[in-house]
């Protein structure tokens, strides 16, 4: 086939299997954009309000759904805006693929309209490298073909990740006689197996504990794990435990689930895996928000506990803890390998000296529920932020998606709203930026659109990606958005009380008069966008209203006011975050703490 450099890049997505590119255009990429109109290479294009958002959107479509989306802008500060999005997926190991326009090869180093050369030529890409697996750059219009299969192959093989793809505008225009490689034929097949030898040191080490915690990171999201860590927790009897982005790895219902460990894990889920014998972790690479910044006792203890490490990148492997079994496989065939080499005799001995380890399991869970349930069902108002979780779950469907965004509602969800299959609650980790949420609820809910999906976020995260409204509306996607108004960055506000006892600049106040407390009219405004939106301020009109919300079939806006000084989850774990000198009482608790750290 004879194509344009555009239409080599539109086609190749359209027949891997990219079924959405979201994005903004620009002069850098309106040829580009063209080759989607085309037939052949016709793939719905979502115009988003921000570059940032588009990327965002890609990620919800791929945690929601486990298939790529794209994303695409101009160059200069189009591009530019995609890196909060591309570090969140870098973190996170979160597939996106994202294309970008760039100078024409003869006017580079020029100073052309939005070029970045001062120090290297065309430098965006030397940007996105330090936030994606690969950046890669067309020089030819005929190497697009093999660019967009490595491009493909890297983002989704090993680790996952995003990708930048690059192609200048000259290239974009230029054509020539090309093939688009079947990517079948250029993916490995399968999964990466696990050493014999160290299935076999991991199950003789399972076998020999006597208080087990299975801790599932999002890896085990990833890689389809979850029928098999449920079962293997049952047939020994561990715990399981979980990280913002393995929650939902084992229903939270379920008698084994203990919640999430960290700073603002659970209180059963931090005693049980700190009090561990032996920790088997799947796919998580221990960052310090759920190792309580290692603190010894917060929500781990290696040593004395030992550790099988199980992931997918040798890097991760004794990166933070010491282990005694370290796995590169994929979760899913370990844990099935596991399974398999423990027999129903073995099971039936290890469940026998359980009694005692199960009983505290129960009772841990218990303290867990008489904490939880003062804030989550309190008719006060403003409400708590765990109130309108708690009604949510009430009418929500049980295979419903919850994004939770950053902060305040990020803790609130992971410790409040149980869920009970993998990928339906979607956080954006440990890089965890605010204006996530809304554009990845787009991206979740286009990716499944028989689901309900509600994005909960707090007024200062909401209105820094405010404008996709439009988006929701323009495209018709009925995603939910659940806003907690607490009129501020209520947990900066409370970190800094916390750790210098005064705060600045973390609440909306009028600065000028009285410093009356500051909030847009945000339920008004969704109105304004074109949306369904409703203000609850009484907590009996909370079911009811989240219901019409999730009812309505068109996107819809439900705000709620929520309580400055009741506003956070509970801290049951450990944050490493030293206080200024001129602040002693505050220095001298973090010394206590930093002593307590195992990293080293």
């Amino acid at each position: 086939m004879r194509l344009t450099g555009g239409q080599i890049v539109a086609r190749a997505l359209k027949e891997y299997g990219v079924e959405y590119v979201a994005g903004v255009p620009g002069h850098g990429i309106w040829s580009l954009f063209d080759a989607f109109l085309a037939e052949g290479s016709d793939i719905p294009f979502i115009q988003v309000m921000h570059e940032q958002s588009a990327v965002h959107m890609a990620d919800g479509y791929f945690r929601a759904s486990g298939k790529p989306m794209a994303c695409s802008t101009s160059i200069g500060p189009g591009a530019t805006n995609t890196i909060i999005g591309l570090a969140t997926c870098y973190t996170d190991s979160i597939p996106a693929f994202y294309v970008s326009g760039g100078p024409a090869t003869h006017m580079k180093g020029h100073g052309v309209m939005q070029e970045l050369e001062r120090q290297q030529e065309n430098a965006f890409p030397r940007i996105t490298e330090q936030v994606t697996k690969r950046a890669y750059k067309a020089g030819r219009v005929d190497e697009l073909p093999f660019i967009m299969h490595r491009a493909f192959n890297t983002m989704l093989s090993g680790r996952p990740g995003p990708v930048h793809v690059e192609v200048p505008m000259d290239i974009q225009t230029a054509a020539a006689d090309v093939t688009i490689h079947p990517l079948a034929q250029r993916m490995a097949v399968g999964v990466a197996y696990p050493d014999p030898i160290a299935v076999e040191r991991a199950t003789a080490l399972l076998l020999s504990a006597e208080r087990p915690v299975i801790l599932a990171g999002g890896g085990a999201i990833s890689a389809n794990a979850s029928l098999a860590l449920t079962a293997l927790a049952e047939k020994i009897g561990a715990a399981v435990s979980t990280t913002w982005n393995g929650k939902g790895a084992i229903s939270e219902d379920h008698p084994l689930s203990i919640g999430a460990i960290g700073q603002t894990g659970t209180s059963c889920g931090n005693k049980i895996t700190a009090g561990a014998d032996v920790v088997m972790s799947v796919g998580c690479r221990f960052t310090d928000w759920s190792a309580s910044s290692y603190r010894k006792g917060a929500s781990i203890s290696i040593p004395p506990g030992k550790l099988i490490h199980i992931d997918l990148d040798h890097h991760e492997i004794g990166k933070n803890y010491a282990t005694e079994v370290g796995i590169v496989a994929d979760a899913r065939v370990t844990l099935e390998a596991i399974l398999a080499a423990i027999s129903d005799q073995q099971a039936a001995r290890v469940m026998n000296r359980r009694e005692r380890y199960l009983a505290d399991i129960h009772a841990a869970k218990a303290e867990w529920e008489a904490m939880l349930a003062p804030r989550r069902d309190s008719h006060e108002s403003p409400f708590t932020s765990q109130r309108p979780l708690g009604a949510l779950r009430n009418v929500m469907a049980r295979d419903g998606i919850i994004l939770a965004g950053s902060g305040n509602t990020q803790g609130a969800v992971k410790q409040t709203f149980p869920v009970y299959e993998p990928r339906t609650h979607l956080t954006s980790g440990s890089f965890s930026p605010m204006g996530w949420a809304v554009p990845a609820a787009l991206g979740a809910k286009l990716a499944m659109p028989d689901r309900q999906v509600v994005a909960v976020v707090g007024d200062g995260d909401f209105m820094m990606s405010l404008p996709e409204m439009a988006t929701a509306v323009m495209n018709g996607i009925p995603a939910v958005f659940l806003v907690q108004n607490n009129r501020g960055y209520m947990s900066i506000r409370g970190g800094q009380r916390k750790f210098m006892g005064r705060h600045v600049a973390s609440e909306f106040n009028y600065h000028k008069g009285n410093g009356e407390p500051y909030s847009a009219n945000i339920a008004e405004v969704a109105r304004n966008f074109g949306m369904e939106a409703w203000k609850v301020e009484e907590s009996g009109q909370l079911e009811k209203t989240l219901k019409m919300a999730l009812d309505c079939g068109a996107p819809a806006l439900v705000e709620v006011t929520t309580s400055r000084d009741a506003a956070g989850p509970f801290v049951t774990g450990w944050w490493d975050f030293p206080s200024p000198e001129y602040y002693d009482k505050e220095q001298e608790a973090y010394a206590e703490g930093r002593a307590l750290e195992q990293h080293l």
